[in-house]
């Protein structure tokens, strides 16, 4: 299937655990290389359970571009949540964000681009999250403008 998807860039995001612990770590990160399938980097909670990924890891498998997914850090929201708002109900703190931002340098100087996405979108913690990453990283940040109220 992969053969047949070349002129596309892809991703692989393992939602199995097994497929990037102990011994089958390299196994798969080998595969993706082989293909040129970027591996999908995940900040996640920190727990054992079959379907969290690590977040320790910083896998590049495709020299042209990285992806770097941010579920956020609930353990018991990701495990228990019965909608997807309430899975991913997280707010990173400001401390998380400049954590966030030195690990997006780390894979931005290993991969020609780097693809942050924030999947923590319960209200609107995705969208914040995102400009302060963006502030963090030195980014310049468009403010929105302020618009003329209606008069009628």
């Amino acid at each position: 299937m992969i053969a047949k998807l070349t002129d596309y860039s892809l991703t692989i995001e393992f939602r199995n655990r097994n497929w990037v612990v102990g011994d089958q770590l390299r196994s798969t990160i080998d595969f993706l290389r082989k293909h040129r399938v970027a591996f999908v980097n995940v900040d996640a909670p920190t727990n054992n359970h079959f379907s969290i990924v690590p977040s320790d890891l910083n896998e590049i498998t495709n020299p042209n571009f990285s992806y770097l997914r941010l579920h956020g850090r609930d353990a018991k929201a990701y495990l228990t949540g019965k909608t997807v708002a309430a899975r991913f109900n997280y707010d990173y703190s400001d401390k998380e964000i400049d954590e966030l931002a030195e690990r997006s340098r780390k894979l931005a100087r290993e991969a020609k681009d780097l693809h942050v996405i924030f999947n923590n979108n319960n209200l609107d913690y995705a969208p914040r999250a995102a400009t302060r990453l963006r502030v963090a990283l030195g980014q310049s940040v468009a403010l929105p403008r302020p618009q003329t109220p209606e008069l009628f």
